[in-house]
C-alpha cells in the first residue's frame, strides 16, 4: 500500500487511466483506487492490467483491468460501454497512453558529430515518426471523445493529460517525442478552453525524467551505472535526481480534485525536480 501525498477521497468517482500496464500510470490508477475511487486501467498490455486488478483486489480496493487500444474508436466505445455496466460513468479521465520509438530516434545528440553506421536526422523512419505522433497526440483525442461525454451529460468532471519537459525543452535524439509532448500541452488548452462551459476541466502534469522500463537502457549500463546521457541529466536537474512516479501523485490529485482546483483548467505543471527552471550556469 501506498503512503498517499495528503488526505483526500475520491469515493464513488469512476476514473479511467489509459496506458495503465506502465510504471507511472499503474502507480496512479493503485493511487486513485486506494483514495476510494472505481477505477477502470485500460491497456494494450490485458495481462499487466489484470495483474493490477488482483493486486488491487487482494488489498480491498476497487479497480478493474480492461484491455484497451487507445487508437481504434470502435473498440474503445465497446470498452467504454463495458466500463459503464461495471463502474459507472467516467468522472475522471487520465490520458497517460504514449510514448516513443526507436525508429523515430536519431543516434546521435548533433549532426556534426554523425560517425558511419549511425542513425542520423536523415535516416529517421517517417512510419516511426507517424506512430509517436499517433500513439500520443491521437492517443489522448480519441480517448478523451469516447469518455469525455459521459462528463458533458452532467455537466462535471475532469481530464488530465501527460505532457512532458520535452514539450517546454526538446531533447537531443528524441524529435518526433518531443514535438508530440508540446502539442499534448498545446491539446490541453484547447480542450480547457473548448469545454470550459460545460463544467469540465483539463489540465496537464509534465513529469521530469523518471526511470521507466521504456528508457532503462538509455540511463544506466548493464553494470547499473548510469551512462553518459544520464549524467548529463542529472548535472541539469538542480534537485540532482531522478523524479519517482509516486512523487506524481500530489499533483495530479490535485488537478483532478475539483475542490481544490475548481478554478483550475487549462495548465500544464511541471514536476521536475526543478529541470525547467535551470539555465545550465
Amino acid at each position: 500500500m501506498m503512503d498517499l501525498p495528503y488526505n483526500v477521497s475520491f469515493k464513488d468517482k469512476v476514473v479511467v487511466v489509459t496506458g495503465a500496464g506502465g510504471v507511472l500510470c499503474s502507480t496512479m490508477a493503485r493511487a486513485f483506487a486506494q483514495a476510494g475511487a472505481k477505477v477502470a486501467a485500460l491497456d494494450l498490455n490485458e495481462d499487466a492490467v489484470k495483474k493490477l486488478e488482483a493486486e488491487c483486489a487482494a488489498e480491498g480496493f476497487c479497480l478493474k483491468g480492461y484491455k484497451a487500444n487507445v487508437l481504434d474508436p470502435e473498440l474503445l466505445e465497446e470498452v467504454h460501454k463495458q466500463v459503464t455496466a461495471d463502474l459507472g460513468p467516467c468522472d475522471i479521465l487520465v490520458n497517460g497512453a504514449g510514448g516513443n520509438n526507436p525508429r523515430a530516434t536519431t543516434d546521435n545528440e548533433y549532426q556534426h558529430e554523425a560517425k558511419e553506421g549511425q542513425k542520423t536526422f536523415f535516416d529517421l523512419d517517417a512510419s516511426g515518426v507517424d506512430f509517436v505522433f499517433k500513439l500520443n497526440f491521437q492517443g489522448t483525442l480519441i480517448p478523451t471523445q469516447v469518455f469525455a461525454k459521459d462528463m458533458i451529460e452532467r455537466r462535471s468532471g475532469s481530464i488530465l493529460n501527460i505532457s512532458s519537459m520535452n514539450a517546454y525543452i526538446p531533447l537531443t535524439k528524441i524529435p518526433a517525442y518531443s514535438a508530440a509532448k508540446a502539442g499534448i500541452s498545446n491539446f490541453t488548452q484547447w480542450l480547457a478552453t473548448h469545454f470550459a462551459g460545460t463544467g469540465i476541466r483539463c489540465n496537464a502534469i509534465a513529469p521530469g525524467f523518471l526511470v521507466s522500463n521504456q528508457n532503462r537502457a538509455l540511463l544506466f549500463n548493464e553494470d547499473g551505472t548510469p551512462t553518459a546521457r544520464s549524467n548529463k541529466i542529472l548535472n541539469g536537474t538542480p534537485m540532482h535526481r531522478f523524479v519517482d512516479s509516486e512523487e506524481l501523485l500530489g499533483g495530479v490529485f490535485f488537478l483532478c480534485d475539483d475542490k481544490a482546483a475548481s478554478a483550475i483548467t487549462g495548465v500544464v505543471l511541471p514536476i521536475d525536480a526543478g529541470f525547467a527552471a535551470y539555465s545550465g550556469v
